[in-house]
């Protein structure tokens, strides 16, 4: 029988850390989730430079759960979170107002590049891929931020783990909150979650210029937005009224989806935002009890689409638990190991190596 996270606490309340404390007492542990014998779980350290020295201390960690009886497989990743900010007001912000006028298209100050990712309709995972293409390209070394800018059901803030109302130093500008090494941002923060959002375009636009123009970003490699579904007013007003260096395309294989995956095609188009390439999202199956590899989508319509279209097939990426379960738990898949996090690595490592990211 596996262990209960209160054994695998106290497992790890033995080992003491180099300058006092456990990663129990300290509040170091995130995400644990226990999969039958499998464990996983988040040691998330005080801030970066901290984090690069306990990589020792990680690996103890990931051996004393492994002596545990009933434990088969451990996965510890490391993280850090950026240095507590000093105690601020809430932002005494109206979310949502109508936009004011700007000269053309803007940018953030201190963001090199803005990649949008997209789909013509729900439920094909964008969501997953824009956190889990963060997480992955944050450990290329890039610096990188996630705008969740799906308006009426974000997401960012459960997948990435925070949910932390933003402070705001003078009720103008947000200050966002940071996961895995990546700078976040969502309306769902803002709000109160169990609210449905009954807003008119104008307030959608309002809002989205407010968390691209109010929102200290710092200094930025690039900056992914988590765009909503279809080819409505938030796609518009991103396209018109932001630089944006590319779109990147995600869908699942069968037909239907397709439909819609070349309906944001041609809006990308007609507003003259390059297409980066597509993503065959769940792609494959691989059963975890015999190996089997099942296409419970289809398979390879987003690779044909490519070709035809003429634009790069950037990733196939597999369906699997492992993917539900850390975007549940707030910790992406693509902070561990294993086949999914490799395909992310391959993915961010395309766009680092091509100067898109």
């Amino acid at each position: 029988m596996a262990p209960t996270k209160t054994e695998i606490e106290n497992a790890l309340a033995q080992i003491e850390l180099p300058d006092g404390g456990t990663l129990v007492s300290r509040d170091m542990l995130r995400a644990m989730q226990i999969t039958g014998s499998e464990v996983r779980f988040v040691i998330e350290a005080p801030s970066p430079e901290a984090a690069k020295m306990m990589e020792p201390l990680r690996a103890v960690a990931e051996r004393c759960v492994a002596a545990l009886p009933g434990v088969t497989k451990v996965s510890v990743a490391l993280t850090a979170h950026g240095p507590a900010p000093a105690a601020k007001p809430a932002p005494s912000l109206k979310i949502g107002g109508h936009p004011t006028p700007q000269a053309g298209p803007m940018r953030p100050a201190g963001v090199d590049r803005i990649l949008v990712v997209g789909s013509g309709k729900g439920g094909v995972g964008k969501s997953t891929v824009s956190s889990n293409l963060a997480v992955a390209l944050a450990k290329q070394g890039r610096k990188v931020g996630l705008l969740d800018a799906d308006i009426y059901g974000p997401s960012q803030p459960r997948m990435m783990g925070v949910s932390k109302r933003p402070a705001s130093p003078d009720g103008k500008t947000i200050e966002p909150l940071r996961a895995h090494g990546v700078t976040l941002m969502s309306i769902g923060l803002m709000l109160d979650p169990d609210k449905a959002v009954v807003w008119r375009g104008p307030m959608l636009m309002g809002a989205l210029q407010q968390m691209l123009g109010q929102v200290n970003w710092g200094e930025l490699d690039v900056l992914i937005v988590d765009l909503p579904p279809g080819t409505g007013d938030v796609q518009l007003t991103l396209c018109q009224k932001t630089v944006l260096n590319g779109a990147i395309i995600v869908s699942t294989p069968q037909d239907v989806a397709l439909l819609d995956a070349r309906k944001a095609i041609d809006m990308f188009k007609t507003l003259k935002t390059p297409i980066l390439g597509l993503v065959e999202n769940m792609s494959t199956f691989h059963c975890p009890e015999c190996g089997h590899e099942a296409h419970i989508f289809g398979h390879g319509g987003v690779a044909k689409e490519a070709k035809e279209m003429g634009v790069p097939l950037l990733a196939q990426l597999p369906i699997d638990l492992d993917t539900r379960l850390g975007g549940d738990g707030g910790a992406p898949v693509a902070l561990g190991e294993g086949p999914v996090a490799e395909a992310y690595a391959r993915l961010a490592k395309g766009l680092v190596q091509g100067g898109m990211a």
